[in-house]
């Protein structure tokens, strides 16, 4: 049995109606934004999301991937890295048309979803470059990594065991980075408009907010 057909056994029949009509990415996304910022240090597979109604940019990714999967694309996600002042971000990506979108969970208003009209990553990673950023209104996007394909995570089961995903995390860490700046390039920025800082924060979890410990 494959992985999707045991994730579909494993829905019961209401979840399995909402999952359903997830037939598009924003679709997907407009889930993602009704369901709470979870502010819990742990981590939730798809199925567990779907049941508890509660998400952080980990979960969100990895839930958004296993839906796309669900519609016919690949469960492929990328980790967007910021400075050591910041928390990083996940995205799940998909591709239409041959450009790239993303479905993303977050804290930050304008670190959820891109519109698939991004020629390659790093335009798409870029586009969240003036949106990322933390409470000190510093711009953080450092880099990202290349996509991870959670196929290779099927016989761990990671669309319905949240006990295995601690292995995705690590992959993650461990694969290549592309850096965005140079380190003159960093020292440079300006702060974050007041008006942006505002837009961002709207309807923010302030549990949830990365704060700097001195």
């Amino acid at each position: 049995m494959s992985s999707i057909d045991y994730f579909e056994q494993a829905l019961k029949p209401e979840e399995r109606r909402i999952l359903s009509a997830l037939d598009t990415p924003l679709k997907i996304q407009a889930f993602l934004d009704t369901v709470p910022y979870s502010t819990e240090s742990v981590y939730r597979c798809p199925l567990d999301v779907l049941r508890d109604r509660k998400a952080h940019c980990f979960d969100g990714a990895l839930f958004a991937a296993a839906a796309l999967r669900y519609i016919g694309f690949p469960p492929l996600i990328l980790d967007m890295i910021p400075n050591d002042r910041d928390d990083d971000h996940l995205l799940a990506l998909f591709k239409q048309h041959g450009h790239w979108g993303a479905i993303a969970k977050s804290n930050f208003s304008g670190l959820r979803f891109r519109e698939p009209v991004f020629r390659n990553l790093r335009e798409l990673v870029l586009s969240y470059f003036e949106q990322y950023y933390n409470l000190e209104r510093e711009k953080t996007l450092r880099g990202y990594t290349v996509p991870l394909n959670l196929e290779r995570f099927d016989k761990s089961g990671w669309m319905t065991d949240s006990a295995c995903l601690d292995a995705v995390a690590d992959r993650l860490d461990a694969i290549r980075r592309t850096d965005l700046l140079t380190p003159e390039m960093a020292a440079g920025l300006s702060p974050v408009d007041e008006r942006l800082y505002n837009a961002g924060l709207q309807g923010a979890d302030e549990a949830g907010l990365f704060r700097i410990k001195e």
